[in-house]
């Protein structure tokens, strides 16, 4: 039952994400993703089946400590962005803004309602879910939603190396998953309690 609730919400999770970055490029002035049939919650229109479903059940039949996952991602053209100098750095950004706002909001579920400690249990693992969904999406490594945060800042000839890595980004993101989530944990696990006021 845990398990499969823990999939479910990764996905509902992971769709809300790729809905933002959408919903922010059509507030810029790109209708991309709504032409494409994606600025839509309906989870058909986003799901993939590794990153949305196989994956995550992969990590949570292995207990590890968190479990992570992806959504197809929306698409958008950054040259129809209204603000063409932070317009990549702001769609970027909306999809991970979307994940701690719904933990902040489940947090708050936790600190101010008096529910039994299973219910309060389901609730922690997806304000868990959604902090690891924007932390994660963070990391600046392509393509990771960090990196093009990062590539806002830098100058343009460095800005096309840097995310010409997108290339190798599935390769970049197993290996991180790999071996580089203990860089991320202590931070997940320190929004989390910060957030619920539960030690994990």
């Amino acid at each position: 039952m845990e398990t499969l609730f823990q999939i479910i919400i990764l996905i509902f999770s992971a769709i809300l994400h790729e809905y933002s970055h959408g919903a922010m490029a059509y507030s810029l002035g790109d209708p991309t993703a709504k032409n494409a049939g994606r600025l839509t919650l309906n989870p058909m229109a986003h799901l993939d089946w590794f990153g949305s479903v196989l994956l995550p059940a992969v990590m949570v039949l292995s207990r590890l400590p968190f479990v992570f996952g992806w959504a197809k991602p929306v698409p958008y053209n950054p040259y129809l962005l209204k603000d063409r100098r932070w317009g990549d750095a702001k769609v970027a950004i909306a999809g991970p803004a979307a994940n701690l706002a719904i933990a902040i909001a489940l947090g708050l579920v936790i600190r101010l309602m008096p529910f039994s400690e299973a219910f309060t249990n389901f609730v922690a693992i997806a304000v868990l879910i959604n902090i690891v969904l924007a932390v994660f999406n963070l990391v600046p490594l392509p393509p990771l939603d960090g990196s093009k945060i990062l590539a806002s800042f830098l100058p343009e000839k460095l800005k096309v190396k840097y995310l010409s890595l997108e290339r190798f980004g599935f390769i970049l993101v197993i290996v991180f998953v790999m071996f580089g989530v203990g860089i991320i944990e202590p931070l997940v696990f320190g929004i989390f309690r910060l957030i619920t006021g539960m030690g994990i």
